[in-house]
């Protein structure tokens, strides 16, 4: 991509004092041409960049504008890295780690010194999830809408959305973007994408900043308690922290948390067989109970 491209020209212009037309051309595997052409984007773009002619000439920043390279250190790198790295977990390619040796020119130890934070943002679902990362971004690049299926809680519905922002939160990729239908910006969950294809082009409207608190997508409508069996304990830490319950004199756990939906809170109950008694609300301890009855006359 000409974007990439011009970054790592602009990183090894950092890195080193002059480099030349040839060696560029060379790094990157273009044409010369299209390396005078970059060149002429940087300067435009306003980067001070010198070129002397002869045999001793080439490329350079100006004399005063150049950043020290001491600036970043080898750690600094390493961490760019690991973000970078992570990132081509999600695609599937080594896009970034390609880019990340465009940045480290003349430093190739920091792309083999020992790297003690991995980062993997991968999903059980990456062989479907990595195409839809790769054509959302895309589409957000170019400006085109994409039309999807989407699977809800509340049913399925066809979705026409003005894609702006691909968003990874609470250990799953979204889209954030304008929906046709509900004529509002929405988030959507990739993973219940189907069908997902490009549909036309838009123009970009003022994007106001995806709206994440877990208390605005996730608001707890209904107030749970529950006493949980201890050997759960470990579930409850995992899911909703240490800090959502309490130890009982009798070694039970008295679990308080918000949920969003009631089914979610049926199945959650029911999710640990007898390890768990919904005390609040009151109410709905017969739906779960109404819940067992139909699994248990299934498998009578």
């Amino acid at each position: 991509m000409k974007l990439d491209r011009m970054i790592g020209i602009l990183s090894i212009l950092l890195q080193q004092d002059k480099v030349t037309a040839p060696y560029l051309a060379e790094k990157f595997e273009v044409s010369r041409r299209t390396i005078n052409r970059d060149i002429e984007a940087l300067c435009m773009a306003g980067i001070p960049l010198v070129t002397e002619p002869g045999q001793k000439g080439g490329v350079s920043i100006m004399e005063g504008f150049k950043i020290d390279r001491t600036l970043l250190s080898t750690s600094d790198m390493q961490a760019i890295l690991a973000g970078l790295r992570s990132l081509d977990s999600v695609s599937g390619t080594n896009r970034y780690a390609r880019l990340m040796e465009k940045l480290s020119a003349g430093a190739s130890n920091i792309l083999t010194g020992d790297m003690h934070i991995l980062i993997d943002l991968s999903s059980w679902n990456k062989a479907s999830l990595s195409p839809k990362i790769e054509l959302l971004h895309d589409a957000i690049l170019s400006g085109r809408k994409v039309a999807f299926s989407y699977f809800a809680p509340k049913g399925e519905s066809k979705r026409i959305i003005e894609p702006y922002n691909l968003i990874f939160r609470w250990a799953g990729w979204y889209l954030w973007g304008w929906c046709e239908d509900r004529e509002d910006f929405r988030l959507f969950k990739l993973v219940r994408m189907t069908g997902l294809q490009i549909c036309g082009t838009f123009k970009k409207r003022e994007v106001p900043p995806p709206e994440l608190s877990s208390e605005r997508i996730f608001p707890h409508i209904y107030q749970v308690k529950a006493i949980i069996q201890p050997e759960y304990k470990w579930r409850l830490i995992e899911e909703y922290g240490l800090e959502s319950f309490t130890v009982r004199p009798d070694g039970t756990l008295l679990f308080s948390f918000g949920f969003t939906e009631k089914n979610n809170i049926v199945g959650w109950i029911a999710s640990f067989g007898g390890g768990a008694e919904l005390l609040e609300p009151a109410e709905f301890r017969q739906d779960v109970l109404a819940f067992a009855e139909g699994i248990r006359k299934k498998y009578q």
